[in-house]
């Protein structure tokens, strides 16, 4: 077969491939489309057929291996019941006046009643608390 047969081959394979992930959002298939166009490449360098699938799964295969781990490194979202940038009470000072034996309190935040409950393994007290997690419409909170 022409060398230049098998390389439009290799490239509508990977025009093929970028297509279906942009239909998908699958990240890992642009990474496979990259060792699609390796293989293309080493056609345009007149490499045997055999060659030319080592260079594709080499490099697709390497591709998916590296944006794995560069992915895997990621610091990964905080639970939306502690992260301030879903909640934006999380961070929010709170006046707790009086804590029950159980742990739990009631305070006024935001012109309405809540529950109120310290972090595990801590003590209340009354007087000025940060708000470190929404649990329901219980408020978690440390004392400043």
């Amino acid at each position: 077969m022409d060398t230049l047969a098998e390389s439009s081959i290799w490239w509508l394979l990977a025009g093929g491939m970028v297509v279906v992930e942009l239909l998908t959002g699958t990240f890992y298939l642009l990474m496979l489309a990259i060792g699609l166009a390796a293989g293309a490449i080493a056609a345009h360098l007149g490499l045997g057929v055999p060659m030319q699938l080592a260079a594709a799964a080499l490099v697709g295969g390497g591709a998916v291996l590296l944006l794995r781990l560069l992915r895997g490194k990621q610091v990964q979202p905080a639970d939306a019941s502690k992260n301030r940038d879903v909640n934006l009470d999380i961070g929010e000072s709170i006046y707790v006046g009086a804590w029950q034996f159980d742990g739990t309190a009631t305070a006024t935040y935001r012109g309405a009643k809540w529950s109120v409950a310290v972090r595990p393994g801590v003590t209340g007290s009354s007087g000025n608390h940060r708000i470190v997690e929404v649990v329901g419409n219980r408020l978690i909170v440390e004392k400043i």
